[in-house]
């Protein structure tokens, strides 16, 4: 027996019980299904044997309560990465991850603006109008030379078994990259820009074109299937085949590198390897 109550005109209720047959068709077999399709047919079943009115207001208040029920069914899931693998974001402070050129630029032209302002006498502060002009100029010089010449932090992608994995078992070598991609730099043409001129020998004999050159276009931190800290350098390359990055992997102390395929086009996974466990 189920007892539903039902709102009539303004506001009065009556109190109505009605049988269901589970084993009927149509019927709810399981209170392991969806709990918005029970309401919906459990509604549907009472409106055509009229044992709810057919009110426009009642009708409404049903879907209120689905409206409730769809909401607390979404709180309850959390928030995962593909795989079950949740995703740790960096909140971590550190003033390589601030741009000098915003910086630099945001000071220069605030004490050019009010330095000019207060020489016109349209701000107060008309005495110290040279000495804002005199160091607002070069500071917005500065900025500007600091954000043409700035290349971008990559993004990071960490897993939670990685992150924990990384201060205990990630060489010092694999921190230094992971440390040196996520960070502002100013003057080299792209992340990585030496290692990969060593690398893939630009104009040399053997080598790749200047180009043809691969740019790092994010990292992942993951664990490998047999619990090895792994991090993962994300390519894109389109003048370059696969091959052209499996016969420069190398062997070196502390960790190996393997290459193959990305997920996206012309992408290319290069995956470093720390040999120390737990």
């Amino acid at each position: 027996m189920k007892a539903l109550t039902a709102s009539i005109g303004g506001g009065s209720s009556i109190l109505c019980s009605h049988r269901l047959n589970l084993a009927g068709n149509h019927q709810l077999t399981s209170l392991n299904q969806s709990p918005l399709l029970n309401l919906r047919r459990s509604y549907n079943n009472l409106t055509s044997r009229n044992v709810l009115p057919q009110k426009p207001n009642s009708y409404l208040n049903f879907r209120f309560l689905i409206a409730r029920a769809a909401d607390s069914s979404q709180a309850s899931v959390p928030a995962v990465a593909t795989g079950g693998k949740s995703i740790v974001e960096d909140s971590e402070f550190s003033l390589a991850k601030v741009s000098f050129g915003v910086i630099g630029l945001g000071i220069g032209l605030s004490l050019l603006s009010y330095g000019f302002g207060a020489y016109f006498n349209i701000l107060p502060g008309s005495e110290w109008s040279a000495l804002m002009l005199t160091y607002g100029f070069p500071l917005s010089i500065i900025g500007m030379a600091l954000k043409y010449a700035e290349l971008k932090p990559v993004p990071c992608l960490t897993y939670s078994d990685a992150q924990i994995l990384r201060e205990k078992c990630a060489t010092p070598i694999l921190k230094q990259v992971r440390d040196d991609v996520i960070r502002y730099r100013y003057g080299d043409e792209q992340h990585l820009d030496e290692a990969l001129k060593r690398i893939f020998q630009y104009g040399l004999g053997g080598g790749v074109a200047r180009r043809n050159a691969p740019v790092l276009q994010k990292i992942r931190e993951e664990v490998t299937e047999d619990g090895k800290y792994c991090l993962v350098l994300v390519f894109e390359a389109k003048a370059l085949e696969l091959a052209d990055f499996e016969k420069r992997q190398c062997y070196s102390f502390g960790y190996r590198m393997d290459a193959e395929k990305g997920e996206e086009e012309s992408t290319f996974d290069v995956r470093l390897i720390s040999n120390t466990t737990l």
